[in-house]
């Protein structure tokens, strides 16, 4: 299947660590954020929870521009068979990094790129496992004083003095970041293998 004469790409997220990975690769893309409501259960399946997700966003930036390659995205932390979201205050994300102290978790993102125009639909679900160092209240609270925590799954971002918390990691690090590019890169290929 040809590219369209104009290849235009659209991050459906308004996640700056998504925009940042996404500039990465190279491809001048637009943002348009989804006007969504994601499923959030923290006793849903974590996989299928995060491509419904990026799915929805997909889906809604895709009706609004039927020619445009979009782009959606969700990122969730799983552990004992409970799905840590977004923290909604600090107390939680405390809790959150508590329960994650000294343990492995599992990073899982889905990803949905849509074209209306010619019927493309490819969904892909990557995950990644991240362990962290036992961490003390001391800890704790000197990562959350310099990390603005409560708009990360897990109430944490690796990349932000992920030295503090952060044993190991296997698996796609910008996946646990919230994009992941290796896959990004094989999809946007198929996209548009043209171009």
């Amino acid at each position: 299947m040809a590219a369209p004469p104009k290849f235009r790409l659209i991050l459906a997220s308004a996640s700056p660590r998504r925009r940042e990975l996404l500039a990465q690769l190279g491809v001048p893309f637009e943002v348009v954020p989804a006007d969504v409501t994601e499923h959030e259960a923290p006793d849903a399946d974590p996989r299928e929870m995060v491509r419904h997700n990026a799915a929805l966003k997909a889906d809604w930036v895709s009706v609004r521009h039927p020619d445009a390659t979009v782009i959606g995205a969700d990122t969730t932390v799983f552990i004992g068979n409970t799905v840590l979201n977004k923290p909604g205050d600090l107390a939680e994300a405390r809790a959150m990094l508590r329960r994650l102290s000294g343990r492995t978790h599992i990073v899982f993102t889905g990803v949905a790129v849509r074209r209306r125009s010619d019927g493309l639909r490819l969904d892909r679900g990557v995950a990644s496992e991240v362990t962290f160092k036992p961490l003390n209240d001391a800890i704790i609270e000197e990562y959350l004083a310099s990390v603005h925590t409560l708009d990360k799954a897990g109430g944490y971002a690796i990349q932000e003095r992920g030295d503090l918390i952060v044993e190991s990691h296997a698996g796609s690090l910008t996946n646990i970041i919230g994009l992941p590019l290796e896959e990004m890169k094989q999809i946007l290929t198929q996209a548009c293998p043209s171009g």
